[in-house]
């Protein structure tokens, strides 16, 4: 009876390890037949005035490969003026293998046509753009402050600012992909860039709103309230936009961080469950 009894059990265990096997087989089979989703070539471009691009360039790359299937590839240029031309841009070819194009410099005084037409020329022929902040306020070449070819790629002309102070987040157009489900916030103290031409060029949309309180040296009080998140269509190819982000704390922020992540994805057809990572993409 004990013999039995132990070929029972042994037969038993047998048993089971051939179910788990079988399981195992089966979910690395399932596994295999998933499709693999090719991460975006993403390449990030900043340096120049005014910014600490150098804490930057990481908490841009790595906010945005949490939220994202994307490699960021960065083209810091450390010099700090405004008139210095990042070295990416010194090859023809400097766009080459990547799918969208993070603009984050701020270079307001390099003004040659033949460069500016070397940096939009990738654009032209469709390579999508996400703008940052102090890529508004770049390349201002014959035509500024009223028109440029940058102002045509960028979807919104912008000149300046005031004193940093809190900026309220109103978004517009809610059932947009990029901002479906965002609430409205206030930043911290930021600087909220103007719209010069008192609006977005006709083939651009917005997103969001800024509205602003400041005050002067003798306490008077200016509101302001401009676009500050949008979308354009340059020429077929679509460019996401957005003029907050100066300091770094609003750079982290996981909102301004969604934001950009989100709108660079629908900058690539890309804005669905696939490439986004831990959130809706629909």
């Amino acid at each position: 009876m004990r013999m039995k009894c132990n070929r029972r059990k042994v037969l038993a265990a047998c048993f089971s390890v051939l179910v788990t096997l079988g399981a195992v087989t089966k979910n690395e089979s399932a596994r295999a037949q998933e499709p693999t989703v090719k991460p975006l070539k993403a390449l990030l471009i900043l340096g120049g005035c005014c910014h600490d691009y150098q804490a930057q360039q990481e908490i841009l790359s790595k906010g945005l490969s949490v939220r994202a299937r994307v490699e960021v590839t960065v083209a810091y240029d450390p010099d700090r003026t405004t008139e210095h031309l990042n070295p990416v841009y010194e090859r023809r070819d400097w766009a080459v293998g990547f799918d969208v194009v993070i603009h984050d410099e701020c270079s307001s005084n390099i003004k040659d046509a033949a460069l500016i037409d070397r940096i939009l020329e990738p654009h032209r022929r469709g390579l999508p753009a996400v703008l940052l902040h102090c890529g508004m306020h770049s390349y201002r070449s014959e035509g500024y402050p009223q028109a440029t070819p940058w102002f045509e790629f960028t979807g919104l002309a912008s000149t300046g600012h005031g004193p940093q102070a809190p900026i309220i987040i109103e978004f517009e157009k809610k059932d947009h992909p990029i901002i479906r489900g965002f609430e409205n916030w206030t930043t911290i103290n930021e600087e909220l860039y103007n719209n010069s031409a008192g609006k977005l060029h006709e083939t651009a949309a917005p997103l969001a709103r800024g509205k602003q309180t400041t005050r002067n040296k003798k306490g008077e009080e200016a509101s302001a309230n401009y676009i500050v998140a949008w979308t354009n269509d340059y020429k077929g190819t679509k460019v996401f936009a957005t003029t907050l982000g100066h300091n770094n704390d609003t750079v982290a922020d996981s909102r301004y961080l969604d934001l950009v992540a989100r709108g660079l994805l629908w900058s690539c057809d890309k804005l669905n469950d696939k490439y986004l990572i831990g959130g809706s993409g629909k």
